[in-house]
């Protein structure tokens, strides 16, 4: 059995890690947890690699990869009962450190989603994928990531004004 020339996996590797890195952090909310998730996400391209290389659709396969490693994982943790967090004191809305304080209401918020919801909402308005794209992402229908968007930027809504800050800062667009 001959070697695999591995050169076009470490060159893709090579672009696509941050990509992939911060796509698992906003589904995971936790840097350390999100570099396991891609490691084990290239694994799994690894594997694929023959097959995956010949199409165009390699960075949708791996980010495919990374949000359902991400799902799994939120699956397998929420199952094992965890700590009670502390609740973190609310950021003053005046605090020079608002934008810091944003992104960390915006972070929590997003862990609170459900899995597939918070999947949703990442590929939609952090990735900036169309309602399609994300569909073929997570493998569901139109339908089901609309419901599930709509129903994140709902639940994310309610938190990031429990932490005072408005989803107009994050930015949006229409769940559909």
């Amino acid at each position: 059995m001959g070697r695999r020339d591995d050169s076009a996996y470490v060159d893709f590797v090579n672009g696509a890690s941050r990509s992939l890195r911060r796509t698992a952090y906003l589904v995971c909310g936790d840097w350390g947890l999100a570099e396991d998730l891609v490691q084990d996400a290239l694994l799994k391209l690894y594997v694929a690699w023959p097959r995956v290389a010949a199409s165009e659709g390699v960075h949708a396969y791996a980010r495919r990869t990374v949000v359902n490693v991400a799902i799994d994982a939120g699956r397998k943790s929420a199952k094992t009962p965890r700590a009670a967090k502390e609740v973190p004191e609310l950021p003053d809305r005046h605090d020079a450190m608002r934008a810091s304080d944003t992104r960390s209401v915006v972070m929590a918020g997003l862990h609170e989603l459900p899995a597939r919801a918070r999947a949703c909402v990442v590929l939609r308005y952090f990735d900036d994928l169309s309602v399609e794209e994300t569909a073929q992402v997570l493998g569901i229908s139109t339908g089901t990531v609309k419901s599930q968007t709509s129903r994140g930027l709902d639940l994310l809504r309610t938190s990031l004004e429990r932490g005072g800050v408005s989803l107009d800062v994050v930015g949006g667009k229409d769940a559909s």
